[in-house]
């Protein structure tokens, strides 16, 4: 087994964190963790790791993309590609981890990406109060297996979605989204 993947089957992924030694960033030596391990937690099998408090709709699979917010608050993308049936079940999106304290590793979903979309690049504005996300190839990925298109793939004429417009003449497309609060507050407060 390779130590930095103590899964040798590790469909689902993991975050690995990496403690640098005496907390200095600049030293040479440090040691890892992994903070979650991606995965139903209700499947034994697949050996998911997440606080257990984190709900039904809280864990992911296949984290691909990261960024941290001003209070340490990890923020993962997922893309779960054609295996999304397998993977979770349910489209991809963006998921906010807790770092630290008693709710480390609680992991709660923030926002969905349209049917046959990934979602990447996760990005904050310097004040936490914007959000930028995007959104990837909507209406391709594993669409044949969804609900009420299943079997058929999509095509300009017959697409899965017609996110982010939903206009009958307007192609998916895929594009960046800028996530705010209607109050104008912090994300994820």
């Amino acid at each position: 087994m390779d130590a930095a993947n103590p899964r040798a089957e590790n469909n689902w992924g993991h975050i690995v964190e990496i403690l640098p030694e005496n907390g200095n960033h600049a030293s040479t030596k440090a040691e890892w963790t992994i903070l979650v391990r991606g995965g139903n937690p209700a499947d034994e099998k697949v050996g998911a790791q997440f606080h257990a408090d984190t709900s039904a709709n809280g864990w992911f699979s296949c984290p691909d993309n990261a960024a941290v917010d001003h209070r340490g608050r990890l923020w993962i993308t997922t893309d779960q590609g054609e295996n999304w049936k397998k993977a979770s079940g349910t489209a991809d999106g963006v998921w906010a981890v807790e770092t630290e304290g008693n709710l480390r590793g609680l992991s709660k979903m923030f926002y969905r990406v349209p049917v046959g979309a990934e979602m990447c690049g996760p990005c904050f504005t310097t004040d936490d109060k914007t959000l930028f996300v995007a959104v990837q190839h909507p209406a391709t990925d594993g669409v044949d297996q969804w609900e009420g298109f299943k079997g058929k793939l999509s095509s300009f004429e017959d697409p899965a979605t017609r996110w982010p417009d939903f206009k009958p003449n307007m192609p998916p497309r895929p594009s960046v989204v800028a996530i705010t609060k209607k109050d104008g507050g912090m994300i994820g407060l």
